[in-house]
């Protein structure tokens, strides 16, 4: 078995590629999935970056071993919403020694195959692509027993039914799911620095990331304020062609996603809510939307919104805000601006700092909370040196490989997830 060494080469070295074919593969994502020219090559800079990170692994996986044995296999299932940020998530699993089996979503398969052709000179069949129906490969992975481990990006609504068969086939399965991520703006907040984290962070992919904000909670001091600045702001976001190096929001890539947007405005509108800027949905095309006077009990607070609208909630005190917040069925990534009491709300809402065992899933706990730190820096090194998940449906793991359940939530690192101690 080739060491650590041989293995790093291997991923500097499609770091290298995927360089060398930035245009094509920014092509490729924009005819696939429709995401701006401008997000598309922003993504290949940080992947190529986190790739060169990943000598760091090392060190995370002194005293352990693969996951996998020879003849054995990691499956990967991923979620359209990347291109090459999925090959920092393959290059982790492989580098703590696994041979892969990926799958990306049926949506990226021009992607895929080019992607293979990269890998197949690099990786030879320590890397191989999957074509089959993504229900069909879970499946099949499941009932493989070649297969030790299943990684899953995605709807928490494919993954729940399996939870029986991972325990029945001895398996370990590794869920990372949706977000609805709260974006809290206390009465102390520097409001320009806040809203800048929050256009970008919301309109970046036109809002199709799981760790999109989605909820915005402001204190009512700061309120009117805060409104006129994410409007003003908002306006500047151009609507335009994927192709155009200056547009941000361009039409969705699922058309669920549209259709989720339009309920959930509607029931906004007749649950009180006003729409400031936007509220417009051409075909796939959503425009940069702000719902003000939101409430908890709306549809657009409750869910997940995958697309660049944002519901604006008031609130008096910061008790208040914790409690709001935790009213989360999802629990990837929180985010604080303010001063005097920032700290303490982040406190109640972060979870643990790694993935731990728990009797249930948790509910009201994130993975990620971050204070006055926008998001491009609090997820620097993410999948690589920074752990990342989070609790409700945003993940969990399913451990059954020695023959007893557990039920495992919190941030986590791939690497290790497909790695066990040596024994």
């Amino acid at each position: 078995m080739e060491g650590f060494g041989e293995r790093l080469e291997r991923v500097y070295r499609l770091a290298h590629e995927l360089e060398t074919h930035r245009d094509e593969l920014v092509a490729l994502a924009i005819k696939d999935i429709g995401f701006s020219y401008r997000d598309n090559h922003q993504e290949i800079t940080v992947t190529r970056e986190r790739l060169k990170m990943c000598w760091r692994v090392e060190e995370i996986l002194q005293g352990r071993r693969p996951i996998c044995r020879e003849g054995e296999e990691v499956a990967l299932a991923l979620s359209y919403n990347g291109s090459a940020w999925l090959n920092i998530v393959i290059a982790t699993i492989y580098l703590a020694g696994n041979r892969v089996r990926v799958k990306f979503s049926s949506r990226g398969a021009d992607i895929a195959r080019f992607l293979e052709s990269i890998y197949l000179p690099i990786f030879g069949r320590e890397v191989t692509f999957d074509y089959r129906p993504g229900r069909e490969f879970i499946e099949w992975a499941l009932g493989d027993d070649r297969v030790k481990a299943i990684c899953i990006f995605g709807s928490e609504q494919a993954v729940l039914p399996y939870e029986r068969e991972v325990l029945a086939r001895k398996k370990r399965l590794i869920f990372e799911g949706p977000g609805s991520d709260p974006f809290i703006v206390l009465a102390d907040a520097p409001i320009e620095e806040a809203v800048r984290d929050l256009v970008e962070a919301k309109y970046s992919y036109s809002g199709q990331t799981c760790t999109a904000p989605e909820n915005v909670y402001v204190q009512r001091e700061i309120y009117r304020d805060f409104l006129e600045a994410l409007v003003e702001e908002s306006r500047q976001a151009k609507v335009g062609e994927p192709e155009d190096p200056e547009t941000v929001i361009t039409p969705l890539g699922s058309p669920l996603a549209v259709e989720n947007i339009k309920r959930q405005l509607e029931d906004a509108r007749q649950k009180g809510g006003r729409i400031l800027l936007g509220g417009r949905v051409e075909g796939n095309l959503v425009y940069p939307t702000v719902v003000a006077d939101a409430t908890p009990d709306m549809l657009g607070v409750q869910e997940e919104t995958f697309g660049p609208v944002s519901f604006v909630i008031p609130f008096d005190a910061p008790e208040e805000v914790i409690s709001m917040a935790r009213r989360n069925k999802y629990g990837l990534r929180a985010a604080v601006y303010g001063y005097e009491e920032a700290e303490g709300v982040a406190a109640a809402l972060r979870g643990e700092p790694y993935m731990h065992e728990v009797p249930e899933l948790i509910f009201g706990r994130f993975g990620t909370v971050s204070v006055n730190e926008p998001r491009s820096e609090s997820w620097k090194g993410a999948f690589v040196v920074k752990a990342v998940g989070g609790y409700g449906f945003s993940g969990w793991e399913w451990d059954a490989l020695g023959g007893e359940f557990k039920l495992k939530q919190g941030p986590k690192l791939l690497s290790l997830e497909t790695s066990i101690p040596q024994s």
